[in-house]
């Protein structure tokens, strides 16, 4: 595409370009976009006619993206969320109007302890802004990010550190959780103890679990696992029943432990603090509301401080 051609460009072709590459169908985009499937076939050739290239080729799974548009989806994102920003300049955020919807991705236990405290500022703050939570699996985060289907995922996630802008909310440890029994240690577990335990582990949205089980095998120790399990908040219920131990992050631990009915240790074998983030993509860094809601993420959630109580049988 030269100069020229894009004196030609229809704002509304760029927007049917995103479409098609976010659903990977003509029909689901004229869908989402209120046109026919003639009307987006319409569109895509002109595209294809800009710029020179296929840019969609039909595959059994859909529409699929040539490498050219690969190339030019996130230029083209950015530029339209330029386009975005100084419309909206004329009509700043204004969030005890704004009805404007966020949404995040954590994990099942993450909205337990993250969503209160942020659905309270909201109430007090913008209280017609909406929140959607989903999950999302780590794999198609970024891509989620970056094409704005989602605006912020929030957790303990390393492998999106390269590819996101983020902010540390707080550090926090791991440690260890069992039913309160008699017979049970006070203050500290040797790891002796914790090996003789059957535990439960927890393969969540994030890898983070997997450090603890390759920590251990650093020192030849294995953990006996009697079961494991997708999400956190099945895992009390279950302790209550039985004499197993789940290692899970300390604040994590207290949450569970409102009722005082666990025994919480420290973990018996070195591990590093990790951090609870908030990631989202640089395309929206500028963006007047995104930056509301992500100061408003940031403050609120940057007081959840772990404590590091006794343990007690």
């Amino acid at each position: 595409m030269n100069a020229t051609d894009l004196l030609r460009v229809d704002l509304n072709l760029l927007r049917v370009f995103h479409v098609i590459l976010e659903e990977r169908s003509l029909t689901r985009a004229g869908q989402r976009l209120g046109l026919t499937q003639p009307a987006v076939s319409y569109a895509l050739g002109r595209l294809r006619a800009l710029f020179e290239d296929p840019l969609f080729v039909r595959m059994p799974s859909g529409m699929a993206p040539t490498p050219a548009a690969e190339r030019l989806a996130l230029p083209l994102r950015r530029a339209m969320a330029a386009i975005g920003e100084t419309l909206r300049d004329a009509e700043p955020f204004d969030p005890a109007s704004s009805t404007r919807e966020f949404r995040l991705t954590l994990s099942d236990v993450g909205e337990q302890v993250f969503l209160p405290p942020v659905c309270e500022k909201l109430q007090q703050r913008a209280p017609h802004v909406r929140v959607a939570a989903d999950p999302v699996p780590i794999a198609e985060i970024e891509t989620k990010l970056r094409l704005g289907q989602l605006d912020f995922a929030i957790g303990n996630l390393p492998e999106l550190k390269r590819v996101t802008r983020h902010a540390v909310l707080f550090h926090e440890e791991w440690a260890c959780m069992t039913r309160k029994r008699p017979g049970l240690p006070n203050g500290t577990l040797s790891a002796a103890q914790f090996l003789a335990l059957q535990h439960i582990a927890v393969s969540s949205t994030d890898s983070s679990h997997l450090a603890i089980d390759h920590a251990l095998r650093d020192r030849d120790l294995q953990r006996r696992i009697a079961m494991r399990v997708q999400h956190f908040t099945v895992i009390p219920q279950i302790l209550l029943r039985t004499d197993w131990m789940v290692t899970v992050p300390r604040g994590v631990a207290e949450v569970f432990n409102a009722a005082g009915q666990f025994a919480i240790y420290p973990l018996p074998v070195a591990l590093p603090a990790f951090a609870s983030m908030v990631h989202w993509h640089e395309v929206y860094e500028h963006d007047a509301g995104h930056h509301w809601f992500r100061s408003l993420l940031i403050e609120t959630l940057s007081a959840i401080s772990p404590k590091t109580p006794p343990a007690r049988a």
